[in-house]
């Protein structure tokens, strides 16, 4: 389970880079609720996703040349450049060197040997999100990938995971765990869709599945996987907001 503990490989973070920042920000608030508040002048149109005055996410514009509109997300780490080596180390590449952010923290940008984009925080002012886990907040992150079993060793080298497979209604899925915590699990892998691109997926919590999924299309998204129920875990379907950045919505069991 997220909690705002961060404890090493756990996320801390996540931001959406789109070409329009103001439509996607209509967009999320229409679905989610959330307000965006400008970092300031000097953060090139960056800012933070809130809830009720709580940051739940970030939202931007694209940087790297290229890039098309997605989620990225952050893991924990006590040292950015440590990460930085080990993922070049055991066959990832560094996209964005570790870099400060002015004092709020220390990021870096990667690829997984798979293809997959994620980054880390150390955090410095900013340790993380205000809220994860609760509605309208991140509560679980998704990797998406041809094979998961190759790619476990790499992200057990970078972060120190666990990794178990754990039924999940007529299929078998494979958590992810931090080393630290009393409910250590974070995440899952899966096998990658025809036609996909490897990526890592958030997904947020909300009141009603079935009813932010038709918000989600009445403002501009699409469906890739439609809203289902597993016993134990809750309501949940995929989604491509307006610019194609893919991000799912839970409603988790109780």
């Amino acid at each position: 389970m997220l909690t705002t503990q961060f404890f090493p490989g756990a996320p801390n973070w996540t931001d959406l880079g789109v070409p329009d920042v103001q439509q996607a920000a209509a967009f999320y608030r229409g679905v989610f609720g959330w307000s965006f508040r400008p970092a300031g002048p000097d953060s090139g149109g960056y800012g933070f996703l809130q809830l009720d005055g709580k940051t739940v996410a970030a939202l931007g514009p694209l940087m790297e040349e290229g890039a098309g509109a997605a989620w990225t997300t952050y893991f924990a780490t006590p040292d950015a450049d440590a990460s930085a080596k080990l993922v070049e180390q055991h066959g990832g590449t560094v996209r964005v060197e570790p870099s400060d952010v002015f004092t709020a923290g220390r990021m870096a940008h990667f690829t997984d040997p798979a293809g997959a984009q994620f980054a880390v925080w150390q955090g410095g002012d900013i340790p993380g999100l205000d809220l994860v886990t609760d509605q309208g907040s991140l509560g679980w992150v998704e990797l998406h990938v041809p094979d998961p079993a190759a790619v476990q060793p790499f992200y057990q080298a970078v972060f120190g995971w666990t990794v178990a497979t754990v039924p999940m209604g007529p299929m078998d899925y494979t958590v992810v765990s931090t080393a630290q915590g009393d409910d250590p699990s974070i995440g899952g892998l899966v096998p990658l869709a025809v036609g996909d691109s490897p990526h890592w997926m958030p997904y947020f919590e909300v009141a009603d599945c079935d009813a932010a999924v038709a918000r989600a299309q009445e403002l501009g998204g699409t469906v890739v996987m439609p809203a289902e129920s597993v016993e134990g875990v809750g309501r949940f379907a995929a989604l491509d907001d307006p610019f194609g950045a893919r991000f799912a919505v839970i409603t988790s069991a109780t």
